[in-house]
């Protein structure tokens, strides 16, 4: 016997106005939620936008205006790291940051988060990173 979804997705009221359950895009709220992935507004460093975690979740600088168009890039790049590591393409500890099976080694260096690519030390969050560009570019 199949299984069939009903259409009744039922409705909820906040703040005086009705919403329904099943939203996406600007439906979904201020915080700019996507369905199975938090959106969480955090201090963050001033020159860091986003970050994505192990966890599932997204951060956002709590300085950024939300629903603003930086915003909704800011989220949109980091829901393309997001998605990496959901499918195991991307992961990253303390130690080392793996994309596409290839390890990239990771330390603090003079108090700064440190990842060596191609033989060479960058600062975490500049540019450079096959993650990064592939992000920037949607490539998955």
């Amino acid at each position: 016997m199949g299984f069939k979804l009903g259409s009744e997705r039922g409705n909820y009221a906040t703040g005086g106005e009705i919403k329904t359950k099943m939203r996406f895009g600007k439906q979904a709220g201020e915080d700019g939620s996507v369905p199975g992935t938090p959106v969480i507004r955090v201090p963050l460093d001033e020159d860091v936008m986003g970050e994505a975690n192990m966890d599932g979740t997204i951060y956002v600088n709590e300085n950024i205006i939300p629903g603003s168009e930086e915003d909704r890039q800011v989220i949109n790049h980091e829901m393309r790291h997001a998605t990496d590591m959901k499918l195991g393409k991307l992961a990253y500890d303390d130690n080392s940051v793996t994309y596409n099976g290839e390890v990239f080694i990771r330390e603090t260096i003079n108090g700064r988060d440190m990842i060596k690519v191609d033989g060479v030390w960058k600062e975490a969050g500049d540019t450079g990173f096959p993650w990064e560009d592939d992000a920037n570019n949607g490539n998955h």
